[in-house]
């Protein structure tokens, strides 16, 4: 999707947490110029596990992308602002959303949003096998 004029200028959520800001550079991208969604599915699970981490307190991995959806391409320069909301805390898991803005070289001050997804993760022992997270 390269239909970077159509995209709406929005305000940043105030109801969830950033937790990540990152600047995809020149290497991250791929032969058309926007930056390889694959790269932006590994930031998003970095994002992602900062929530559930607190709760969890050890290991933990990510068990399932529930959802991934690509609104707009981000390019090179792009400040990405990740921002994070627990989802739903379960016996072993815990699912956040996540929800991606760019801010263009160009224009800084005025966000789209260009990814959103929703993950899902576990606390594991030493051996990887699911263990309950503390409820203190």
């Amino acid at each position: 999707m390269s239909s970077h004029s159509f995209a709406t200028v929005v305000t940043l959520p105030t109801d969830q947490e950033l937790v990540l800001k990152v600047i995809p550079m020149p290497g991250d991208c791929n032969a058309n110029g926007d930056i390889f969604g694959g790269w932006v599915m590994a930031q998003v699970d970095l994002a992602g596990a900062v929530l559930p981490a607190r709760y969890v307190r050890g290991r933990m991995a990510t068990v399932a992308v529930n959802e991934f959806i690509f609104k707009q391409a981000v390019k090179v320069g792009d400040i990405l602002s990740f921002f994070a909301k627990l989802n739903r805390i379960g016996r072993t898991s815990i699912s956040v959303d996540v929800e991606v803005y760019a801010e263009r070289f160009n224009r800084q001050g005025q966000y789209i949003k260009v990814t959103q997804a929703t993950l899902t993760y576990v606390a594991i022992d030493d051996q990887g096998r699911p263990r309950p997270i503390p409820k203190d």
